[in-house]
């Protein structure tokens, strides 16, 4: 029995093998670039520098038989607070600049009483989601009135 003759028909020969030494380098090469690129991905938390939007849910609804609009939050989200603005609030003593730091169940209702009250005859209002962590503000919400 001659073991060299069964080793050609098994392995074969220089000329019958499938893969040249220069393609094993070359495939060898391509695997270790790619295997270094998700390992420094990974330590260097290449895809955890991306932002996020927040996120809330809050209820903006204009009664206009009783001249009122009515805020409620309704979640969270990812955001700690939401924060009512308003360039249209009345300058009445008293009259509120915004309200600020809602939470879910928080809720508002701004009445124009012709010439007094919180709000102005006409105008909008903007629901503000905010993440205090990375400093993220997203508007949420925002609804407009006409009491005229």
């Amino acid at each position: 029995m001659d073991l060299k003759e069964y080793r050609a028909k098994l392995i074969g020969g220089n000329d019958e093998r499938a893969v040249s030494p220069v393609i094993g380098v070359i495939l060898m090469v391509a695997i270790t670039v790619i295997l270094a690129a998700v390992i420094a991905a990974f330590v260097l938390d290449l895809g955890g520098s991306v932002g996020q939007e927040a996120q809330a849910g809050v209820s903006m609804e204009v009664d206009s038989a009783a001249n009122e609009v009515q805020v409620e939050v309704t979640s969270l989200g990812n955001s700690d607070h939401v924060n009512l603005t308003s360039s249209d609030w009345n300058t009445g003593s008293g009259a509120p600049s915004s309200a600020e730091y809602m939470k879910v169940g928080d809720a508002v209702t701004y009445a124009y009483n012709g010439g007094s009250g919180d709000i102005a005859e006409t105008g909008q209002m903007s629901a503000v989601a905010v993440i205090n962590e990375s400093e993220t503000e997203t508007q949420v919400g925002s609804e407009e009135w006409d009491f005229s």
